[in-house]
């Protein structure tokens, strides 16, 4: 079963990036970028995400000595998640561009 969410700018802005690139798992440096979030704000709601079963994380399977970085976590919607997004969203109306009209 999956948890409801308190909704914030933040979280909506995150969401609407999920909901971009469904398929496409992305590292929270990603998120962070393309929503306009910080860290201290991401990945707290990343972690009440993933506790209400919106969202899953996974590490990166590559070796860090042959990319020469550490391993990522890489985030996703999972199938109920999209459809809580979905829901979500849709309570907020959209500028024409479609955008968040109140961002």
């Amino acid at each position: 079963m999956i948890d409801k969410v308190r909704m914030s700018g933040p979280t909506l802005k995150i969401l609407k990036v999920f909901l971009e690139r469904p398929k496409e798992p992305l590292s929270g440096a990603q998120i962070s970028k393309i929503a306009k979030v910080g860290s201290g704000t991401l990945y707290p709601l990343l972690q009440r995400l993933a506790g209400a079963g919106w969202i899953v994380g996974d590490w990166e399977k590559v070796d860090p000595s042959e990319v020469g970085r550490p391993k990522r976590r890489l985030y996703r919607l999972t199938r109920s998640g999209q459809a809580a997004a979905l829901k979500e969203l849709a309570q907020f109306q959209t500028a024409p561009a479609g955008e968040l009209a109140w961002t």
